[in-house]
């Protein structure tokens, strides 16, 4: 194991999420609820190459950010699922998708579910938060469904992006 450059938090953070890929392997279970290695692959909107997509996943199960499981449906498919740690990083990513939203030329398609999560703010974090526990952990179900919520906005302006071409 390499020695960190300093016990500082943010740095160790860095030093754990802060490569070209991980946290968008991170955002695609979360957000995408994409879990095996196919989805994540084909789904990526970044073009993530399958021999760096397997090198992430490993580095995010190693960090403890992940856990994999043989899916049951198929011998050779695995399913991946977000730890609590990992869970634990919705305001991190929330913050960062509305910090994107201001400072660079996000598509309106690709931010609305960020836009949704920055005017939610901390306690529409906490009921995705729960219901990611729910999607990955088996924690009970929750009453309301964020998930729905992102994705329906996201279809929306998916769908709204697509009349005006």
């Amino acid at each position: 194991m390499t020695p960190h450059r300093s016990g500082c938090p943010i740095n160790l953070t860095l030093e754990t999420l802060g490569d070209r890929w991980s946290l968008l392997v991170i955002r695609d279970l979360m957000f995408g609820n994409r879990r095996h290695f196919r989805e994540l692959l084909t789904h990526s909107e970044e073009g993530i190459a399958s021999n760096v997509l397997a090198d992430r996943l490993r580095r995010l199960e190693s960090a403890r950010l992940i856990s994999r499981r043989d899916d049951p449906t198929h011998k050779q498919k695995a399913i991946y699922s977000l730890t609590e740690a990992a869970i634990e990083l919705v305001p991190l990513l929330a913050q960062m998708g509305a910090w994107g939203r201001r400072h660079t030329p996000a598509s309106r398609e690709l931010s609305v579910r960020a836009q949704l999560l920055e005017e939610g703010g901390p306690k529409l974090w906490s009921k995705f938060m729960d219901e990611l526990r729910h999607l990955h952990l088996d924690a009970p179900r929750p009453k309301v469904s964020v998930f729905a919520q992102l994705q329906s906005a996201y279809e929306a302006a998916v769908a709204e992006a697509g009349s005006h071409k």
